[in-house]
């Protein structure tokens, strides 16, 4: 399709790993997806009321979720009416143009860490347990290393048995320092991490946090005291809370981005296991029911394998064969 060879020679040099990244990430989602697509074009040469209710069960089995899939809808038989269009072919553009509006929703989307250019920048990490947030800390400070920033991790998951070894793990694998104490409550732990920060000159602080949503009250004044042991060291910190979601587990992920929505303010969102789901139609539905953008995404195991979210490439990787 010409679009996606002018989609493709938009991208850099330095993007190609990306693009490679969401291409393969991307594989299980474009295969369960993109195959019906053909399957149903094959079905009817012709746009018909048949055809959106076949694409609108193909949409939802993808996990885009209901709501959104109906708007979606919507939106396509608006642009069949007035754009005359009658052949299923003609369409394949319309719904991938309407993929990027879904997601954009005439906003300045953008993935960028707000870093912060007095002192240390930090980013508090929340989410249930089992959805990969200690390993996306390691991960993500795998990457700042890697562009050559001071990482401190603060283990701030003291509930967790093992939680705190797991983090000790990725420091020594990534050389960041990490603070923990196995005695104090999660707060003192961030209070000695940030003390530390500012003394010894830390680019980014990455705190770990513990994920028992099951007791929304407990948690969320175990945040509002985070949040205020780190506001008052640093004003204006945390300079970013991102919810860390596992995209294998589709709807009940949604479902857990809404309920930390209600308890703390959620600046991004991080959807691991992207490569392991032919749902990744997830990235759609999170950011059209709950208003908050996707910063970066897991597309495999290695510690490199955690990738800043990009619209343009999601879209690229999702459809490229169709």
């Amino acid at each position: 399709m010409r679009l996606f060879d002018k989609f493709k020679s938009l991208f850099n040099k330095e993007e190609k790993e990306d693009v490679e990244a969401f291409d393969k990430g991307l594989e299980k989602t474009r295969k369960e997806f993109v195959n019906k697509i053909g399957l149903l074009n094959s079905k009817y040469k012709k746009v018909s009321p048949e055809y959106f209710d076949e694409l609108e069960e193909i949409l939802i089995m993808a996990d885009i979720g209901v709501n959104t899939v109906m708007d979606f809808i919507d939106k396509l038989k608006y642009r069949v009416k007035h754009e005359n269009i009658t052949d299923s072919e003609d369409l394949k553009e319309i719904i991938i143009d309407e993929m990027f509006i879904i997601y954009v929703d005439n906003q300045i989307i953008t993935s960028k860490i707000n870093y912060n250019e007095n002192g240390p920048t930090v980013i508090l990490f929340v989410g249930v347990n089992g959805v990969g947030k200690t390993t996306t800390i390691g991960k993500l400070a795998y990457k700042l290393k890697q562009e050559g920033k001071k990482v401190m991790l603060v283990a701030g998951d003291t509930f967790r048995a093992g939680a705190i070894d797991q983090l000790k793990e990725w420091g020594e694998k990534v050389s960041a320092h990490v603070i923990y104490s196995e005695s104090k409550d999660p707060s003192s732990v961030v209070y000695d991490g940030l003390k530390k920060a500012i003394d010894d000159n830390y680019d980014v602080v990455l705190i770990d946090t513990a994920g028992r949503l099951q007791n929304k009250v407990n948690l969320m004044n175990e945040l509002d005291k985070m949040n205020k042991v780190i506001g008052k060291f640093i004003p204006g910190a945390p300079h970013e809370t991102l919810l860390v979601i596992d995209a294998t587990t589709g709807q009940n992920g949604i479902s857990q981005a809404k309920s930390f929505k209600e308890i703390t303010n959620i600046t991004g969102i991080v959807l691991t296991k992207l490569d392991g789901t032919a749902k990744g139609g997830i990235v759609l539905a999170i950011k059209d029911d709950v208003a908050i953008p996707v910063k970066y995404v897991g597309l495999g195991e290695k510690a490199e394998d955690l990738r800043v979210f990009d619209i343009e490439k999601y879209i690229y990787g999702l459809f490229k064969e169709m």
